[in-house]
């Protein structure tokens, strides 16, 4: 479910076609284009939607409460040596996951800011589309726990959120 939301409306249209994308988001002229072809499985275009609203979202944040965010996907990557964690709430930010280098996360590079954003989307999409399983859903229980606890507490404890 999603909380509140405020802004001006979002016009959004379906196309029959968006070439290999199945959405896009036009935050300036407050459109959200989406594929045809997400009407096709139950919970697809629920997911894809609350996705995009979010981009909307995410512009719209104070600094202060990206940069927390930021911080909750560095722990997840400074987790056990051991391996690179993987998996992600969404195919847009798992493929942008595994294209980081280090130094991308220490320099906070375009590519990092880019999987944050995805990242924030596809975790809103996860918990506010309430599909109870995806493909795309590959963050490991602990991991996705975390992420619900801080959007709970910075997202949904002070409604509306800005789109």
């Amino acid at each position: 479910m999603l909380p509140p939301l405020t802004g001006r409306p979002i016009r959004v249209e379906v196309r029959r076609s968006l070439g290999p994308h199945l959405a896009a988001t036009d935050i300036p002229r407050r459109r959200i284009l989406l594929d045809a072809q997400v009407l096709a499985r139950r919970g697809e275009f629920e997911r894809i939607l609350v996705h995009e609203i979010f981009h909307f979202a995410w512009v719209r944040l104070s600094n202060q409460t990206r940069w927390s965010w930021e911080s909750v996907l560095q722990a997840e990557l400074a987790g056990p040596k051991t391996k690179k964690p993987s998996g992600e709430l969404g195919w847009s930010s798992e493929w942008r996951k595994h294209k980081l280098t280090p130094a991308d996360v220490r320099h906070r590079t375009p590519a990092w800011r880019r999987y944050i954003c995805e990242s924030f989307c596809d975790t809103a999409a996860w918990l506010c589309a309430e599909l109870r399983g995806h493909e795309e859903f590959t963050l490991p229980g602990p991991l996705r726990r975390a992420r619900r606890r801080w959007f709970l507490s910075h997202l949904f404890q002070t409604p509306p959120v800005p789109v």
